[in-house]
């Protein structure tokens, strides 16, 4: 089965109460060819975070039913590692400290502007656009996509291919993600993708984790969805 891909847009998760300001962002956002899915709680950003898969999340701190402090704790502990930047109406050092430590990358202090946000984006667009992050731990093992390595018991070599497919799987750890979400993000625009074409990188991973010894699985028949989670046995 052929998957029919569109340009690829960064997807953007906004949380923030205030929904004036939430509309002025997406509307922003939307111009600029960004796919953004706003939410007003923080109860309803774990909720939204869980089910898809997004290359940014936006996080006011202050907002009802959750902090954006509580929604990050909660769905970094799922295993999520979406880059992450939060917004503080507090320009006090504590705040900022109190929200990289919850696990944010990146904070804006209110009022900010919008030339600043799209700033940020671009740069993250920029150390994104090879493989992604540059070094991922989960579990036992550690994806150090620079160099296209695997390790845990010991390391293997990955293709381009394997490191940037990997590094999604990673990032949003323990969910299931659908095969046209991993070849949207995975392959370029231009290229003619089938399921087949997946279905065999998923295959190597699953062996290569399995040449590491690695304590982490793959899981997901052929078509999809797919999920990386950890397991109580390594693969030899």
């Amino acid at each position: 089965m052929k998957i029919i891909k569109e340009a690829f847009s960064m997807r953007i998760l906004l949380a923030e109460d205030e929904k004036q300001l939430s509309k002025v962002l997406v509307t922003a956002l939307n111009s600029r060819g960004y796919s953004v899915v706003p939410v007003y709680d923080g109860q309803e950003a774990v909720e939204k975070a869980s089910q898809g898969v997004y290359d940014l999340m936006i996080f006011d701190i202050m907002m009802p039913l959750l902090t954006g402090i509580e929604a990050l704790k909660r769905i970094r502990a799922a295993g999520d590692q979406t880059y992450v930047i939060m917004l503080t109406a507090m320009s006090e050092v504590d705040d900022k400290v109190t929200g990289l430590d919850a696990g944010a990358d990146d904070y804006l202090t209110k009022p900010f502007s919008l030339k600043e946000l799209l700033a940020r984006l671009r740069s993250l667009e920029r150390r994104t656009e090879d493989y992604g992050n540059d070094v991922l731990n989960f579990g036992d093992i550690t994806l150090d996509s620079n160099e296209q390595r695997l390790e845990s018991f010991n390391s293997i070599s990955l293709s381009a291919k394997e490191t940037r497919l990997l590094n999604l799987l990673i990032l949003n750890a323990n969910k299931e993600i659908a095969s046209d979400v991993l070849i949207e993000h995975i392959w370029d625009n231009d290229e003619d993708v089938e399921q087949e074409t997946l279905w065999i990188y998923i295959s190597y991973l699953r062996q290569k984790l399995r040449a590491v010894n690695a304590h982490v699985e793959i899981r997901g028949e052929k078509g999809g969805p797919y999920q990386l989670v950890k397991t109580d046995k390594g693969g030899l």
